[in-house]
């Protein structure tokens, strides 16, 4: 089975109720954690990568890291661009065998963000490549994203129907109250997803696929492994799995997932190196490091996406 877009795993997200989890990918271990778990699970799968982890990784490496998990599980795996901030680097993916791509241009005026967009799906469309957009702005910090609380904004309903129609755009991420990162709100706050905007976004985009970024739980058990083995993170704050969950059962059909990932990772890798001081074999760490990220993707795939048994 070759790589797929999103178009049709979405229409029967939105129809079924549930959502698919987007993944971030950096290196090996963790595309194997996560499409180990979509295996099992026999959950549809999206694999996104970011302009940082291309430079990082190299993007033929990233692409052949995930065709080979397209050959070993046999799912249906989107590979999608998280965050474009180009045409140039949206096309770049588009020609090197993307099936989707983001093109982030939430920072603009409203008109640039359209005619930023509406550029991108034209050169995608005409490609078989899907193209997601977003209106409001994120606050936080992760990877490339970087917006202070005060640069924040919700998503306009009333703006939604104009910009779809005018870009041509697959799906839209909005932003409701998620946020990137691991410090997403003050400790002793309980964080609330405005489902009031999402219900009106939905009711002017009938069947219309919706994103949410910023929405990793951030884990306690994880956080504090840290914090026992050297680590300094107070007052990490995630989004309630059940409001997750909630815009899963609704218009949501794609949930970006990210710093749960790495918390996975860094609090497996820092407690064997605290109880394994002397080893130095990559291996050793990387293979519990991977049950870690492939445990976190289960979990999220049966108990906040909705999506097992529906690839």
């Amino acid at each position: 089975m070759p790589l797929v877009t999103t178009k049709e795993m979405f229409e029967k997200a939105y129809n079924g109720g549930y959502a698919i989890g987007a993944f971030n990918v950096n290196n090996m271990e963790i595309v194997q954690g996560i499409t180990e778990a979509a295996k099992d699970l026999n959950a549809p799968l999206i694999l996104q990568v970011s302009k940082g982890a291309r430079a990082y990784a190299n993007h033929t490496y990233l692409i052949k890291l995930v065709e080979a998990a397209v050959i070993e599980t046999g799912l249906p795996i989107a590979l999608h661009l998280d965050h474009g901030d180009s045409f140039e680097t949206c096309k770049s993916c588009i020609d090197g065998g993307f099936t989707s791509v983001m093109i982030d241009a939430s920072s603009k005026p409203f008109e640039e963000n359209i005619a930023l967009t509406r550029k991108v799906v034209e050169y995608a469309h005409d490609h078989g490549v899907v193209v997601e957009a977003e209106l409001g702005t994120l606050a936080g910090v992760e990877d490339e994203v970087n917006v202070s609380a005060e640069n924040s904004s919700y998503t306009r309903p009333e703006d939604v129907q104009e910009f779809v129609q005018r870009t041509g755009c697959d799906s839209l991420a909005i932003a409701i109250g998620t946020s990137h990162g691991a410090y997403k709100f003050k400790p002793g706050t309980k964080p609330q997803l405005r489902f009031d905007i999402l219900e009106e976004v939905s009711r002017r985009l009938p069947g219309f696929p919706i994103v949410l970024h910023g929405s990793s739980s951030v884990p306690q058990e994880f956080v504090k492994i840290i914090n026992e083995n050297g680590g300094n993170m107070p007052g990490a704050i995630g989004v309630p799995e059940d409001q997750l969950r909630q815009a899963a059962s609704m218009a949501v059909c794609k949930i970006n997932i990210d710093s749960d990932l790495r918390l996975a990772m860094t609090a497996t890798i820092r407690k064997y190196f605290n109880d394994h001081p002397d080893h130095f074999d990559p291996r050793q760490y990387l293979k519990p490091a991977r049950a870690a990220i492939k445990d976190m993707v289960a979990h999220k795939i049966v108990d906040v996406l909705g999506c097992d048994g529906k690839a």
